[in-house]
């Protein structure tokens, strides 16, 4: 079963989508190529109160470290974005339920 991953990073969300429609787009879409390309199965930014978060769906736990830590892009992602220090990563195993769509 698949695991959710949730990076909880502080920052203006407003200074991330104005990063990710404007001169950080190509960037953006590499980095979620290569995202497929490992392994990652879903993936949004949301914003909230000077925070952005990011929903990502994996195979396993395994795939998304190796993922994030071996990706040089996403650093730069980060900073240009606005980020303001590390991210807070949380993994969720995803339940099999009979509700779920």
């Amino acid at each position: 079963m698949s695991v959710l991953v949730v990076l909880k990073i502080q920052g203006n969300p407003n200074d991330l989508e104005s990063y990710a429609n404007g001169p950080g787009g190509d960037l953006m879409r590499r980095v979620a190529e290569a995202g497929k390309a490992a392994g990652a199965m879903h993936h949004l930014f949301a914003a909230g109160d000077n925070e952005v978060i990011v929903v990502d769906e994996w195979p396993d736990e395994q795939s998304f470290h190796a993922f994030f830590a071996g990706q040089p892009d996403i650093p730069e992602v980060m900073r240009a974005g606005g980020a303001q220090g590390q991210p807070q990563i949380s993994v969720y195993r995803m339940l099999d339920t009979p509700d779920r769509f």
